[in-house]
């Protein structure tokens, strides 16, 4: 497990040395190059050799990159011209809330996709398999924003059930009266289960192949003793990796989500930072999801070790 757990993270540190080398060209394609990105379009001349004069973006290629790493490392993630604040500060007010509707998203997608899955899985080919598939591709097919708006108009307009957008509020306002962002989480919930139930079925369908599941079934065990039992834990092995990896594809969905609803997250505030053309505040969020999904990735791949030991080996 220690040789394994050391090869992960020097792949994970090589991973996140490739991105902030990414992110750090990014900066220099800005239009206008980063002075003018952080100090914006009315930004004189004067005003732009001053600030490359005094961070630095004068300076040979390399040193700024050392420079601008140990900001990073530091926490500072560059300034917001058109917010006036620092984008450490803007990303830290919605981090929680983004945080909040995806763990919320994938949580309830795991509790209901597992047995979704497995019980697609037991009835392959039947009834029960045809319509939890057909239900899976729809709603893993349909825009995010159309289911939105549909959810609202169903339980807002109509049932009057919850609130259509959510409000401004703390994160501890918005725990504490749950209603104001169940819609959102619903949404959310709904796409990423179709995306967790067709692995669960897949793996389930593939470990059911094996031939200690018939040793099993040959001492009487109950099909739901099986399942739960010895399948469960040779099935939800691969969809562990599944959460880290599909890290970015669920915040890219909370882009949207938080947009149709309003949502207070980082969702939004890259939502607004692009229409704004606010750079350092979309290269930032862009950094804090790329270090959130290696580390996501990473911290998946060992709980996955530790399900399976078998990966430890290989």
């Amino acid at each position: 497990m220690g040789k394994f757990l050391l090869r992960r993270t020097g792949q994970a540190i090589a991973v996140l040395f490739g991105v902030s080398i990414i992110v750090f060209v990014m900066i220099h394609l800005l239009p206008g190059g980063p002075a003018r990105a952080m100090l914006g379009n009315r930004a004189t001349p004067a005003k732009i050799a001053a600030f490359n004069r005094q961070y630095g973006y004068n300076r040979p290629v390399v040193v700024q990159y050392i420079r601008w790493l140990s900001n990073v490392l530091r926490g500072n993630l560059g300034f917001s011209a058109k917010l006036n604040e620092p984008v450490r500060t803007l990303i830290g007010q919605r981090l929680p809330g983004t945080a909040l509707l995806v763990g919320l998203a994938n949580f309830f997608a795991l509790v209901l996709a597992i047995p979704i899955g497995m019980v697609q899985a037991f009835r392959r080919n039947r009834l029960v398999d045809y319509l939890a598939t057909g239900l899976s591709f729809v709603f893993y097919s349909m825009p995010i924003f159309w289911l939105g708006l549909i959810l609202v108009i169903l339980f807002a307009v109509q049932l009057h059930v919850f609130p259509p957008i959510v409000p401004q509020a703390s994160l501890g306002q918005l725990i504490a009266d749950p209603a104001d962002i169940a819609l959102p989480v619903i949404t959310l919930t709904l796409v990423t289960i179709a995306l967790f139930s067709r692995y669960i079925r897949s793996s389930t369908i593939e470990a059911l192949t094996q031939d200690w599941v018939r040793a099993v079934r040959a001492k009487g065990f109950k099909e739901i003793d099986l399942a739960w039992r010895h399948v469960l834990r040779n099935s939800v092995g691969p969809v562990v990796t599944l959460v880290g990896l599909t890290l970015p594809v669920v915040v890219g969905g909370a882009v949207v989500v938080e947009s149709v609803f309003n949502y207070p997250g980082m969702g939004l505030l890259l939502w607004n930072a692009a229409q704004d053309e606010d750079y350092p505040v979309i290269l930032g969020v862009t950094l804090v999801v790329a270090v959130a999904t290696v580390i996501g990735s990473f911290l998946a791949d060992v709980l996955y070790a530790t399900i399976d030991p078998r990966v430890r080996l290989r």
